[in-house]
Order: structure tokens, then sequence, then C-alpha cells
């Protein structure tokens, strides 16, 4: 056993021990919380548990039994969970924490979103890290409500860089002092990016594996995704390069994507393409290919994170028209932050272009993405039946994606690629506690583990969408009642009418 999984077990011991005395030494347990009659799903992957007691003393589960024989803490709050299901709190393991503005655009905005949709961590997958780090200080010390943060940092891309914040790296010395610069920084990933060049990369993934902190991110147009795997990358985001790494023609695709669009290059032209390169993508699909990929991120264990909502909306890196939105949450997005996701949706569809008024020109992209969307159910289905590791994550906040919602779409997006409803609901719980080193901490619903839980009035098992009927969430060790949950989302409302 490692010094750090040694110092982590003894941890945990230390609070089970802690609890343990705190219920047996106190006659009135003002902290503890009963949820009583409740089926629970641990996350897993075992069979239900009806009519179960789940005991909380803090920020801590104290046990799981039967209702008939768990007993309840004296002065313990009860909630009745009976008809009720009970699921580990949920995780987002890609998002943009200060993607709609800040300070105050996570704060106001974001932040009560997760919280209300049962997201108790988040991987924030590129932004600034004094601020990152000045919210996650705010969260740890109670001092506001929200999910356990993870992050990147700014982005490490090639010149120029595709987002902002970046670190621009070109060679192997700036590489290396950019790995050293975040590590210090106290980020717990590194974030690559899809401009970086071949030199830059490897120099990356030998500087990581030296500082002992893994990479996660885009696969570099520059490199294979066979490649990439095989350096070490620890996750690969939004499918990038999976679909050109199951191409019999992938390197004759890959040259032309490397190319800069033409001088003066019309929007008509921009569009006309992508649709040949992405229809010569799904062409020259090989199940072969594809298999021999999906062993190497199993064997190599590169964790994949769809990110099925940024997929969805924003296909092919431009954003749908508005129109094509169903049963969105506009109430809760704030006027800037729409005034941005309408600036990406008219630079990439063009001015004017909305649900009633679209050129033909456009017909046939959105029949392209349709087969694209397919194809990518069937990616995700053959990298699952191939044992690759799958977590949920939605890029929020993109163009249409929202955020805490999202998750939600997403998981119904990976049943949909052929994940049962248990696969998916891991993807969010027990698969990014693996993924994280916190399988100890967190991700299932067992004693000793933190208390971070959500409770639905219906059976996700049976259909994957009842993840949307919250009835309280346990975040931290923190009772946040259905009543609670919705001055949350009142409180977004306000913020969004008048931001």
């Amino acid at each position: 056993m490692s010094c750090s999984s040694f110092r982590s077990a003894a941890s945990l011991l230390l609070s089970i021990v802690s609890v343990i005395t705190l219920a047996s030494c106190s006659s009135s347990l003002p902290a503890a919380i009963a949820i009583t009659h409740v089926t629970v799903i641990d996350g897993a992957g075992t069979a239900q548990l009806p009519d179960s007691n789940v005991i909380l003393v803090g920020a801590r589960i104290l046990a799981v039994g039967p209702s008939a024989s768990t007993e309840i803490p004296r002065g313990a709050r009860i909630v009745d969970g009976s008809g009720k299901f009970l699921i580990p709190g949920l995780a987002d393991m890609h998002l943009h924490l200060t993607g709609a503005g800040e300070p105050t655009g996570s704060r106001e905005f974001i932040i009560p979103l997760l919280v209300a949709n049962g997201i108790t961590t988040v991987r924030d997958m590129g932004g600034k890290v004094e601020y990152l780090k000045k919210l996650r200080a705010e969260i740890d010390s109670g001092k506001r409500i929200g999910p356990e943060i993870l992050f990147t940092g700014p982005y490490l891309d090639g010149n120029p860089p595709s987002f902002q914040p970046s670190i621009v790296v070109q060679n192997a010395a700036e590489a290396a002092a950019a790995v050293q610069r975040l590590k210090g920084e106290g980020v717990d990933f590194i974030k690559v990016q899809s401009r970086l060049q071949p030199q830059a990369y490897y120099a990356i993934a030998r500087e990581s594996l030296k500082q002992n902190i893994r990479y996660v991110g885009h696969v570099p147009d520059s490199i294979t995704a066979a490649a990439a795997s095989d350096a070490g990358q620890a996750s690969i985001e939004h499918l990038t390069g999976v679909l050109l790494g199951c191409s019999t023609r992938e390197e004759e695709l890959r040259q032309r994507q490397l190319q800069r669009p033409p001088p003066g290059e019309t929007l008509r032209q921009r569009l006309t393409r992508i649709r040949i390169s992405e229809r010569d993508l799904l062409d020259s699909y090989s199940q072969e290919k594809a298999l021999r990929l999906f062993r190497k991120f199993a064997a190599n264990r590169t964790w994949q994170v769809p990110t099925f909502p940024l997929l969805i909306y924003n296909p092919m890196g431009i954003p749908l028209v508005f129109g094509r939105m169903q049963n969105r949450m506009d109430k809760y997005l704030p006027k800037s932050v729409r005034a941005i996701w309408e600036d990406g949706r008219s630079q990439g569809l063009g001015g004017g272009v909305n649900s009633k008024n679209i050129p033909d020109y456009y017909k046939g992209f959105f029949e392209l993405q349709d087969l694209l969307e397919q194809k990518e159910y069937e990616v995700v289905r053959g990298m699952n039946e191939a044992g690759v590791s799958i977590m949920a994550g939605t890029d929020a906040t993109a163009p249409m994606v929202f955020p805490g919602f999202s998750l939600h779409e997403d998981l119904a997006y990976l049943v949909k690629a052929g994940l049962t409803p248990m696969q998916a609901l891991q993807a969010a719980t027990s698969r990014p506690a693996e993924f994280l080193g916190r399988s100890a901490e967190q991700g299932t619903i067992e004693p000793g583990k933190r208390a971070d839980l959500v409770l639905l009035e219906a059976n996700p098992l049976v259909d994957i969408r009842n993840t949307q009927t919250i009835a309280a969430v346990v975040i931290n060790g923190k009772f946040l009642s259905r009543g609670d949950l919705d001055e949350m989302l009142a409180g977004v409302e306000r913020f969004a009418a008048s931001h």
C-alpha cells in the first residue's frame, strides 16, 4: 500500500470510529439524519436494498441496513423515504465553472443549479486557478453550499490557442515549465488541447509522469487517439480523435483537418467543407479498426467522457439554432450568458438563422448531424462492450448546455447509446470515484463514506430519466429538502432576470 493510500485508509478508519463513538456516547444527536424505509441503490452495481435505513452523522454515512434492525440514534432528524429511492451524489466530470462569467456567474448561477440537480462532485476542465481555488475554499469551509471541486486550470495548447485561459506550449522546455507551474499552483490534472504539436504533447506526457500528475483533455489534431492512449492520457473528452481513429482513411482525413481554411471562405463554403469531411469520416468507418482501438483504450485504462449534451447541441463545433432546443431551462439563463450563446450561434450558423428560417444548404448539415449522432452512440456502445471506462460529463456552460440539468440528459444519452441504467448511473457515481482514486471516500452508499446522496421519487433503474425526480439532496452531510432546492432555483431565476 502506498503512503497516500495508507493515510487515506487511516483517515477513513478514524472517521468511522469518531462517528460510532459519537453515536454511542451522546444522548442527543442533532447532527444525525435518518432516511428511513428507503430503497437504496448503492452505486456498486449490486441489488437494490428495499426498506432500508441510512443513518448520517455529520458529513459521513454511519450505517446502512434493513429498517427493522438498523437503530436510529436518539434526536436524529427522520426523513421518511417510503416509496423513494436513494442514490449516491452525482458527478459531472467535465464542465467549466468560469464559463459564464466570474465571480458572480459561478456562485449565483452555476453552483446552485448543480446542487439542485444532485451534483455533489465536479471536475472543472479549464479555468482560472485563482478563482477556482477561492470558490473551492468557500465551499470546503462551509461558507457556500456547493459540490466538491477538482480542476485543471488553464489549457495547454498550441499557437494560437483554441480557448482562454491557455498557456501556449510549443516545445519540450515550455511543456516541462507549464506542467511544473500548474503542479505548483495546485491543479488536480493537466488539460491538453487540440492545437498542440507532437513535440509539445509528448513532452507534456513525459513531464506529467515525472511530476506524478495525470493529464486529460482533447486528443490534439496532430496526434492519433491510439498514440494518445499509449502515451498515457488519462481521459479523452468529447470523443476527440476517436471517430477518426476508426477510419480506414485516418491519416488522409487528419491532414485535411490540419489544413487552414482558404482565405475569404464564406459560411456556405465552410459548412460544405465540413460536410464533405464528416461524410468521408462516416463512409470510411471500420468496425475492425474501431474494435482494435477500443481494446487499446481498455488495456491502457484510457477513460472516456463523451459529453453527449455538447455533441448533440454543438455538433461539429457549431452551436445549433435555439429553435431546436426542447424543454430547455431558459428562465435560469442569465441574459449575459444568452448573449454569449447567441454570439456563438451567429458565428457558427450566420445571423438571422432560426428554426423557421433555415436556408436549403443547412438541411444537409442537419441530416449529417443526425447520422453522426447515431455513429457516436454506436462508438460509445462499442467501447462499453469492450470494457472501456466511461464517465458522465456535459461541458456546461457551452452554448445550450445548462449546468446541472444537462447531466441528467447525458445519463439518458448514455442509455440510448447502449449502457444499462445501472451502468449510466455508475458513470456519474462510482466510476468517477474510481477515476479520482477516491473509491474509499465516495461514489457508493456505504458506512464511512461521504454523506453525498440524492433522494428520488422514482426508480432510475426502471427509467434513467427518473434521476430528475429529485425529492432531496444531501451534500457533505447537509440535508436540502425539495423546498430548499426550489428556493435555490428561484434564486437563480431572480439572478438570471437581472443579469
